[in-house]
């Protein structure tokens, strides 16, 4: 069966794509926990980091709606956040962004952003049609409203979105126990996850 859905994500195969993860962009989630958004993301990103995975970080109107949040940005200390010039929700749509997430040269692409139903959901649509396998971060992600942020989903896994959480990511990144890594990927687990830190 050729499926490539079926190969799993690693370090060497991916690429991170974090949208929009800016303060007046958190003010407007009413879908589910912020903080619990929020630390999913930066879980996310510092799995990347220790693991080397290429990451892309995007805002909207830094001007107005503040400056990508320094939990992430901080992370990445040698890499410009992308402010995009086109004033669109899909991020794909801003040239800087499509050729930051081409020249990882990766074919699997995790995604995750604020809101949703938009800036979220219309890159992802992007990515697929741009022939990548798009991973949708959904617990990192929130939007105006549960509908909103709901059927953001729905329309996703409809199109061809994969599915899957943090914890889930960066145990498929790191793949097994013997993964040099693990002792930082621990502090990670430790730091977001009760259960999987012990």
């Amino acid at each position: 069966m050729d499926n490539s859905k079926l190969d799993l994500l690693a370090a060497g195969n991916s690429v991170l794509l974090l949208v929009d993860y800016q303060p007046a962009m958190f003010k407007g989630v009413g879908s589910g926990d912020r903080t619990i958004i929020k630390n999913s993301a930066v879980a996310a990103a510092k799995a990347a980091g220790i693991l080397a995975v290429p990451t892309v970080l995007t805002a909207i109107h830094p001007e107005g709606n503040g400056e990508f949040i320094k939990e992430i940005a901080d992370l990445f200390p040698k890499q410009v956040t992308i402010a995009r010039k086109v004033p669109g929700f899909d991020a794909m749509e801003d040239d800087a962004v499509l050729a930051a997430v081409k020249t990882a040269g990766r074919k699997k692409l995790v995604i995750s952003g604020l809101w949703t139903s938009m800036c979220f959901s219309f890159t992802a649509l992007h990515a697929l049609r741009e022939g990548m396998d798009v991973y949708g971060l959904m617990d990192a992600a929130g939007d105006a409203t549960q509908d909103a942020h709901n059927y953001g989903i729905k329309r996703m896994l409809q199109a061809g979105v994969v599915p899957i959480t943090w914890e889930t990511l960066v145990s498929e990144w790191m793949h097994d126990w013997n993964n040099p890594k693990v002792p930082e990927l621990i502090k990670v687990y430790a730091q977001y996850d009760a259960m999987m830190g012990l």
